[in-house]
């Protein structure tokens, strides 16, 4: 199941990891730990943030992701289930559409 996380990354404990020379070795923990199929930085609400994306077998895997950047960062993840195109094809939506169509 493939995973899309938005996290939002407060400007707090980050100012002081960046103050302090550490925040790329905690971002860099924190990614080889998670394995991402890809990572994206940029602007989450106004603040720091990231879009995350994970292949995973099963929802049990989403604490195993999610913790380190509640724990070292204090930040927001917000989980979305994502779809290929392969994957939205094999859905069946014109026989879902016939069956609901009256």
């Amino acid at each position: 199941m493939r995973m899309i996380f938005n996290i939002r990354i407060p400007n707090q404990p980050f100012n002081t990891l960046v103050l302090e020379g550490t925040a790329g070795d905690v971002i860099r923990r924190i990614i080889e730990e998670c394995q991402p199929e890809a990572i994206y930085f940029t602007e989450q609400d106004g603040a720091r943030g990231a879009i995350a994306v994970f292949e995973i077998p099963t929802a049990s895997d989403i604490p195993r992701l999610a913790e380190p950047w509640f724990l070292k960062l204090d930040a927001t993840c917000q989980v979305q289930i994502a779809m290929t195109l392969d994957d939205l094809q094999k859905a069946g939506l014109d026989k879902l559409g016939a069956k609901w169509k009256s």
